[in-house]
């Protein structure tokens, strides 16, 4: 079932001339695509004098979000940044719309396409859903992949390249740890499509077994359950947090024995490069995967992470609308 997800959404995200046509995956993703789109965040972050100056590339576009979980840095960012190209921007309301009372996923999707909207950023429990979403399509409308199940989450995978990207010279140079809950994790997944394409050799993922994915899934990344050995000289520690509303189990540790064996704190973080970059996708449990002090230490990169998603969707946005005439 992932593979065909994963194919599904390859084959999709680009026209026949290899222009972006939606955003569903980084997996397959060419690298001179996303250094472009990095790039592009770089040039949208200098027009915008940091996003303090509007721009008008999207003027007379629509964008709807569409959110089925719960969201905080995500839909906002998407909201500000297509804001701030001068799109229009829907924030589509769930719990009151008609699909409490029923209508269909697509039924919903159809409805706002005959509205002549250019853009659905989508995000669902369910992998899989932006990709079904775009091979269901009625108009030349995007679709851009906010998260879906433990899929993929192609924008925090972008953005985290660009964050590291303004502190490193030499990705292939890079040892990365990613610790927590790798399994339900689609932020673990983008993020390892996005270092593997920038040239990142080590990469290094850790969490207790029950907390880890099939082995064919990271087939290129080496796998430990001593987060003391996988933090070793690291560069880069990536923190991910346990995602509770997905796990059916209760055979994990207890908070304070999850701290204690998989937490960052500033004694573990010792164990790691000196000049180690802290980094976490958000939400934050304080004292489960990080402590206080080092998300608000100075290696920590975590509120840089959420300034640059603001530039990473803008790029994302103007890439798949500005550039491609009319809709």
């Amino acid at each position: 079932m992932e593979s065909d997800i994963q194919g599904r959404a390859e084959t999709q995200q680009l026209d026949a001339h290899g222009r972006l046509r939606h955003l569903l995956t980084l997996d397959g993703l060419p690298h001179d695509l996303i250094v472009r789109l990095l790039d592009r965040a770089e040039e949208l972050r200098s027009a915008s004098r940091g996003g303090t100056r509007p721009l008008d590339l999207l003027a007379g576009r629509t964008v709807i979000n569409l959110f089925f979980e719960p969201s905080t840095r995500t839909r906002t960012s998407f909201d500000l940044a297509a804001k701030r190209l001068g799109a229009q921007v829907i924030n589509f309301d769930i719990a009151i719309s008609s699909t409490t009372k029923g209508e269909s996923l697509l039924d919903t999707v159809h409805t706002l396409e005959a509205m002549h909207c250019d853009a659905f950023v989508v995000r669902h429990k369910e992998s899989g859903t932006p990709a079904y979403i775009a091979q269901h399509l009625r108009s030349p409308a995007a679709v851009l992949n906010a998260g879906d199940g433990n899929h993929a989450h192609p924008t925090q995978g972008l953005l985290d390249a660009l964050t590291l990207r303004r502190h490193v010279r030499d990705f292939s140079a890079l040892r990365v740890a990613i610790c927590g809950d790798i399994r339900h994790s689609r932020v673990a997944r983008s993020d390892v499509h996005a270092l593997r394409a920038l040239g990142v050799r080590d990469i290094r993922l850790c969490a207790p077994a029950q907390l880890l994915p099939e082995p064919v899934e990271f087939a290129n990344c080496r796998v430990f359950d001593d987060f003391d050995a996988a933090l070793e000289n690291a560069n880069v520690a990536i923190m991910l947090r346990l995602q509770k509303e997905r796990i059916e189990t209760a055979a994990i540790p207890s908070q304070a024995e999850y701290f204690q064996r998989y937490g960052l704190s500033s004694q573990r973080l010792q164990r790691a490069a000196p000049d180690c970059l802290v980094m976490h996708p958000g939400p934050m449990n304080r004292g489960v995967e990080i402590s206080g002090e080092v998300a608000d230490g100075p290696q920590s990169l975590i509120l840089e992470q959420v300034s640059n998603g603001v530039f990473v969707r803008m790029a994302v946005l103007a890439q798949l609308l500005a550039d491609s005439g009319a809709r």
